[in-house]
């Protein structure tokens, strides 16, 4: 498994007023069996269920507020 490590910086406001983070099929596959993990406070991670799409060879990432994290994947 591979990680892409995301900052509160990496977001962007979106026209549906979501945080948004965005990353290509070269970046990061086909994106099967992708989990998103908030890093908590004590520097732990926790998984979440954020809204994930596609747009040709785009993958999105919403999300309520920005935050630091990360993104798991397989290659």
């Amino acid at each position: 498994m591979l990680n892409r490590n995301f900052t509160k910086s990496d977001f962007v406001l979106n026209n549906e007023n979501r945080y948004q983070l965005e990353f290509t099929v070269n970046e990061i596959g086909e994106g099967s069996n992708l989990t998103v993990e908030r890093k908590k406070e004590n520097g732990e991670y926790e998984t979440v269920q954020a809204e994930i799409s596609r747009l040709n060879d785009k993958i999105f990432i919403n999300w309520s507020e920005p935050f630091d994290g990360r993104l798991i994947f397989e290659k």
